[in-house]
């Protein structure tokens, strides 16, 4: 186990787990810490139900492109918590903070919180603005951790741009539930007189909050389809903005979902005051990279189990709204090359799993139901197995991924072709398999 590890695992002993939305904890901490959340590089601030980190991704790879050094707060993590903090090297690729400088850091926090009540995921907030003030960056991209108007990110009073990625049902507990009323939580990382960005929206109720609040702010606004856009054009993406057009390599990342995630990254990258170029964005098409979503397993201890040329990918969506593009995605995948499709699906007791499975019926042939490894909150897989059947699928409980694995090769039919697999409904999940595969992010 990592230095910084062990410290978080004596944290997670003090402190209550989960989410307590209130920004006075982490305000009063942040105040004794010298408020470093003052001293960042231009901030790009992401709030959405979906396309956060792909988003995040893009806008990461644009800045780098440029030559820019790129500090990204991103959550939850697959594998190890350094993910979390990619610090920015000038003229490079930024890494993963180190572990002794993150051990530094959290204990520093802990220190200065003097055993007051408060999360973790409130210190491991502190910690991203105590290690992004102190290197020094040309931008600093952030992601709510949860909703956005208490999330503990949205201490940050002067943003560059507020991001808002697309709304749907999620934690409904806690935000609501009526999209509405999620989108006006979102719309809490929008500050008076700062440019805003707006993603594709597939609600109207969602995008009418979204413009109300920025015309109340007197927000400089961008919006996906009207002030911005991004289309498929003779197997090139395509992108239009006020400044003009870009003729570009359709992104790295599969699903038509990142045409949009695209352009937002493009619109807010303008918004927070870079150049940007051409060049810049063909190179980020190119290189962008988003670990467990729509990601494609090529190598590792896992493929092993698998069945002999199977196409293996891993995605951490867990809501119906992510449901619906990933489902879309294996169906562009099933038009251009036929495959039998199977899920492998865990999923956590905060979701919709009946919301997720319904869309894929008519496209995956069976469900394989796991648990998640050293989750309190999964839910059990014959449970799980009972909701994908209530959406209209076949399905069947497993005790591990690598028996779902081998049960797929049981039940193939040998004149069929080989077998497309999604493994996913949980980033925990997804994350379990990374490890197990021996791939974590880097």
């Amino acid at each position: 186990m990592s230095e910084a590890a062990q410290e978080i695992d004596k944290l997670m002993g003090l402190h209550p787990k989960g989410f307590d939305l209130s920004l006075d904890r982490i305000t009063r901490l942040l105040e004794v810490l010298g408020n470093p959340q003052n001293r960042l590089p231009r901030v790009i601030h992401v709030a959405g139900t979906n396309g956060k980190g792909s988003v995040t991704a893009f806008c990461r790879a644009l800045l780098e492109a440029g030559g820019y050094g790129v500090h990204v707060h991103t959550s939850p993590h697959l594998v190890n918590w350094h993910e979390r903090y990619r610090i920015g090297l000038k003229g490079g690729r930024g890494k993963f903070v180190d572990d002794s400088v993150f051990a530094e850091a959290l204990r520093r926090v802990a220190e200065a919180n003097a055993g007051q009540k408060i999360t973790v995921f409130e210190i491991l907030t502190a910690v991203t603005f105590l290690l992004f003030s102190e290197h020094p960056a040309d931008a600093a991209i952030i992601e709510v951790g949860l909703g956005g108007r208490f999330d503990a990110t949205n201490v940050i009073s002067d943003p560059a741009v507020s991001v808002i990625m697309p709304i749907s049902l999620d934690h409904q507990p806690y935000l609501g539930d009526r999209v509405e009323l999620i989108a006006a939580e979102k719309a809490g990382i929008m500050k008076a007189g700062h440019a805003v960005v707006i993603g594709h929206q597939e609600y109207d109720a969602v995008l009418d909050v979204l413009m109300s609040t920025a015309e109340r702010l007197h927000c400089p606004t961008a919006v996906f389809g009207q002030d911005y856009m991004a289309h498929e054009e003779y197997g090139r993406l395509v992108y239009q903005d006020e400044f003009g057009l870009a003729d570009l390599p359709l992104p790295r990342l599969p699903g038509r979902h990142q045409y949009a995630n695209a352009a937002a990254a493009i619109r807010a990258v303008k918004a927070a005051g870079f150049v940007v170029t051409e060049a810049m964005m063909e190179k980020a098409m190119n290189s962008v990279e988003w670990p467990g979503r729509l990601q494609r397993l090529t190598e590792g201890r896992l493929i092993a189990h698998a069945p002999a040329g199977a196409e293996i990918w891993i995605d951490g969506g867990h809501n119906p709204g992510a449901g619906e593009v990933i489902a879309e995605a294996m169906a562009n995948f099933e038009e251009k090359q036929p495959r039998p499709l199977y899920l492998i699906t865990g999923m956590i007791n905060t979701k919709d799993p009946v919301g997720y499975f319904r869309a894929f019926v008519g496209l995956a042939e069976k469900v394989f139901c796991v648990p998640i490894r050293g989750s309190e909150a999964m839910i059990d897989p014959v449970i799980l197995s009972n909701s994908a059947y209530d959406a209209g699928l076949v399905a069947e409980p497993k005790a591990t991924v690598g028996e779902a694995l081998d049960a797929i090769k049981e039940i193939l039919d040998p004149q069929a072709p080989a077998p497309r697999i999604l493994i996913g409904g949980s980033l925990y999940l997804v994350g379990d398999v990374l490890a197990d595969n021996e791939t974590p992010p880097k």
